[in-house]
């Protein structure tokens, strides 16, 4: 498998088309085909941040019970994933979101993070945050938070305000 693309199985949407709507629902982050874009995403992660800003949860960790973890499919084809993990009472984190390159631009991110918002919601809690980088390879991520009402915020949990995390956050 080449470091910078997860596994593809055949018929997968081109990057940048619209792709039909995405199904997102709970999945086991030890999923054979999950577990290939997790690393994917670990391994970009490393790629662009210094490795103590890493701060992808493995797939065990995803599978805790404080986690819910989502996937997007597309024709049963794995587009994405994202988890939300309770913090503390009312307030929830967004974890590891991640669209395939071959979905990105096509609506993918952005459904898993509604589905989020959706479960969060549900789940009763009053506050969402999360944390992402700063530089320019963070920047489609940080304009989709911003989009769904997402501000820049002080540093929660173990994060610090160390310049290249951003904290972000927002009531629901």
């Amino acid at each position: 498998m080449a470091k910078d693309k997860p596994a593809r199985s055949q018929g997968v949407v081109g990057s940048r088309q619209k792709a039909p709507a995405p199904v997102v629902a709970r999945d086991d982050p030890a999923r054979a085909d999950v577990a290939a874009l997790l690393a994917f995403h670990h391994a970009q992660m490393l790629r662009w941040s210094p490795p103590d800003k890493v701060h992808v949860l493995p797939a065990s960790c995803l599978s805790a019970d404080d986690v819910s973890f989502f996937s997007a499919r597309v024709g049963g084809t794995l587009a994405g994933f994202g988890a939300l993990r309770e913090i503390e009472a009312g307030h929830g984190e967004i974890k590891s979101m991640r669209v395939d390159p071959a979905f990105l631009g096509t609506g993918v991110g952005e459904a898993i993070l509604l589905h989020i918002l959706e479960a969060a919601r549900a789940a009763g809690l009053a506050r969402l945050s999360l944390e992402t980088g700063r530089p320019e390879p963070f920047l489609p991520a940080q304009r989709l938070y911003e989009k769904h009402g997402f501000a820049p915020c002080r540093p929660f949990g173990d994060y610090v305000d160390d310049g290249f995390s951003m904290c972000m956050t927002r009531a629901l």
